[in-house]
C-alpha cells in the first residue's frame, strides 16, 4: 500500500511552489503527531520517499528518525513549478502578480518561467505511474512525503475524477496521512 504525507506548515506569509521554505516550528509540531499516528500497525512502512523541497525533505527527515528508515528524494514529486513566484512574499505578490493564482491560469497558461497547470498534471501522472510501477515491487508498504497540489493530483488520478485546476478535489491538511490503494 502506498499512503501520501503532505508536509507540515510552513511559512505562510510567502508563496510555496518551487520556494525553499523550511517548516515552521507549528509545521514541526504537526508531523510529529503524524509520526505518533504511524505508530499504528495499519501503516507499517517500510520505504519512504519525499518530494526534494526544503518543506517535504524536512518532513521526510523527521518521519525517517522517527521510523528509522533512509529517504529517497524524488525532484518529481515537487509542487507545480510557479517560476518567478517561488517564495516571493505575499505583499510583493499582491503588487507584482495581483490575482495570479494557480486557479486563475488558463489550462496551458504558464506562471511566468514556470509551468502550466496541463504541464504540472502531465508531470505528476507519468511521475506516479512509473512509481507504482517501481514500488509494486517492494516489499512493505510505502509513504510519499509530497505537497497538496500533488495529492490532489494522484487522488483525482486513481478515482477517476477530472483534475482541473479551478477547483481543488481532494483537499489534505498539512501532514495528513492518505492512503492510496494499490
Amino acid at each position: 500500500m502506498i499512503f501520501l504525507m503532505r508536509h507540515g506548515e510552513d511559512d505562510d506569509s510567502r508563496l510555496g511552489g518551487w520556494s525553499d521554505a523550511s517548516l515552521c516550528q507549528n509545521g514541526i509540531e504537526q508531523v510529529k503527531k503524524s509520526c505518533e499516528r504511524l505508530k499504528d500497525s495499519k501503516y507499517n512502512i517500510e520505504y519512504i520517499f519525499s518530494s526534494d523541497l526544503q518543506r517535504a525533505k524536512e518532513t521526510a527527515d523527521i518521519v525517517s528518525e522517527y521510523l528509522v528508515i533512509p529517504v529517497t528524494h524524488l525532484k518529481e514529486f515537487r509542487e507545480t513549478n510557479n517560476g518567478d513566484l517561488a517564495g516571493i512574499s505575499k505583499e510583493r505578490f499582491q503588487k507584482e502578480y495581483p490575482g495570479l493564482y494557480f486557479a486563475s491560469l488558463d489550462w496551458e497558461q504558464q506562471y511566468p518561467n514556470g509551468e502550466s497547470p496541463m504541464q504540472f498534471y502531465n508531470r505528476i501522472k507519468e511521475a506516479w505511474n512509473d512509481f507504482k510501477i517501481k514500488t509494486e515491487a517492494l516489499d512493505g508498504n510505502v509513504l510519499l512525503v509530497t505537497h497538496a497540489g500533488v495529492i490532489n493530483i494522484i487522488k483525482c488520478i486513481e478515482t477517476g475524477i477530472q483534475f482541473t485546476n479551478k477547483e481543488v478535489k481532494f483537499k489534505v491538511k498539512h501532514a495528513e496521512i492518505v492512503a492510496i490503494e494499490s
